[in-house]
């Protein structure tokens, strides 16, 4: 069989640990048999990383606005035993962070559905999409640790020199300090894509701050979406039969765990990551969520929402078997895929996408799964896969779809 053919390339991220193996499976196994896959390769495992200076990292982000469609694999965000174990030059900050504050945009992540993993809150029928804003707040963070009495304060010098200023705290003795920051026009694109995402699959938009404590900062959120909303989005949502509402991040997280699902709920970027992660684990696994950063301009990156699988990964540097789920890792794969075919007319790209997506589907379905689903599924007698058995699993599921 002609292997089908790809005209323009997408960025592909490597990264770290036992993903990054996994990452090599799926490209042997699940894609090049059938695909004339075409990337623009960039390493951003922590070693290279390092020996970048993290430049790889945004250079990595400059080919995605490039090119439009970029997959990543999940990266080690370094901390200070990763400082030490790789003997780095300094703590390097999150490569997604990065990534994110210079693409902007909304992540939306939303559960991979399938039969036998039922999720542990009873009354959710549907899955539940998470809109994560990608810029600022604690991920573009300074921070300062004070080493002894003193006053620290916000300020603010504008062009003309004038300045503002707002205590933060008179501190007695040691202590810590931290500045978050956002955009006006960053908060604006995020309102833009939960609205136009809830249009495109007619879903409801809740909306939560804590907007009752932060009255500037929580509340800037507040506003700017309410006043989008009603400018530009309420008579389209009207029409759709869907609604968009703002309540305190408290009340939301209480409505979602008595709620049906079937929404999506915009979160601030901490809040995101945090509830995107309780959602994902709720409804079976965090392997078994999809992720995708929208920019407000088109550009699109697929990743896995979870991390390196770092016990994983030592089990496998010692020659021990594993059973590592990697289904969030080729629905990045998917989805990037299928998203290149549709920006540039490939339907038989597309149709791959599906295919690859519905094999990995059937195979859990069929009882083969890796441990973590094992542990969980309310199908009879499963059979738990090593890491590559169930990867082999669905190539053979793959290949007779084709």
């Amino acid at each position: 069989m002609a292997k089908i053919q790809m005209t323009t390339p997408l960025v592909e991220m490597d990264g770290d640990e036992m993903t990054r193996i996994i990452w090599q499976m799926i490209k042997d196994e699940l894609i090049c048999p059938f695909v004339d896959l075409k990337t623009e390769y960039y390493d951003l495992g922590l070693e290279h990383r390092n020996e970048t200076d993290d430049a790889v990292t945004v250079e990595s982000a400059e080919a995605t606005k490039r090119l439009g469609v970029a997959v990543k694999c999940a990266t080690i965000t370094a901390n200070a035993a990763r400082v030490e174990e790789y003997g780095l030059k300094q703590m390097w900050k999150s490569p997604n962070g990065t990534i994110r504050a210079m693409l902007d945009g909304t992540v939306f992540r939303a559960p991979i559905a399938v039969k036998g993993i039922e999720p542990c809150v009873r009354n959710w029928g549907m899955p539940i999409t998470l809109a994560r804003h990608a810029y600022g707040d604690v991920y573009k963070n300074a921070e300062m640790r004070i080493p002894g009495a003193g006053t620290v304060e916000l300020v603010y010098t504008a062009e003309d020199g004038t300045e503002q200023r707002e205590l933060i705290h008179r501190f007695d003795g040691p202590g810590v300090v931290q500045g978050v920051h956002n955009l006006d026009a960053s908060i604006e694109s995020f309102a833009r894509s939960c609205f136009n995402y809830a249009l495109d699959v007619k879903q409801d938009v809740w909306f939560a701050t804590k907007d009752t404590i932060s009255k500037k900062y929580d509340h800037r959120f507040k506003d700017i979406f309410q006043d989008i909303f009603d400018a530009e989005y309420r008579a389209r949502f009207e029409e759709a039969g869907i609604e968009y509402f703002y309540t305190l991040i408290d009340d939301a997280v209480a409505r979602v765990m008595k709620s049906k699902g079937g929404f999506i709920w915009a979160c601030k970027n901490y809040d995101g990551d945090v509830m995107s992660d309780m959602v994902s684990s709720a409804f079976g696994s965090l392997a078994m969520m999809t992720s995708v950063l929208v920019s407000p301009d088109g550009v699109y990156e697929y990743e896995a929402a979870h991390g390196t699988v770092q016990r994983h990964y030592y089990k496998h540097l010692k020659g021990e078997e594993t059973s590592t789920n990697s289904v969030a890792t080729i629905f990045a794969w998917s989805g990037a895929l299928r998203k290149r075919g549709e920006l540039d007319g490939l339907p038989e790209l597309k149709a791959f996408a599906d295919r690859l997506e519905q094999a990995t589907i059937d195979t859990i379905e069929a009882g083969e799964m890796t441990g973590d689903l094992a542990a969980i599924t309310t199908l009879e007698h499963p059979v738990k896969l090593s890491t590559r058995a169930f990867i082999e699993a669905i190539a053979g599921r793959l290949a007779a779809s084709m």
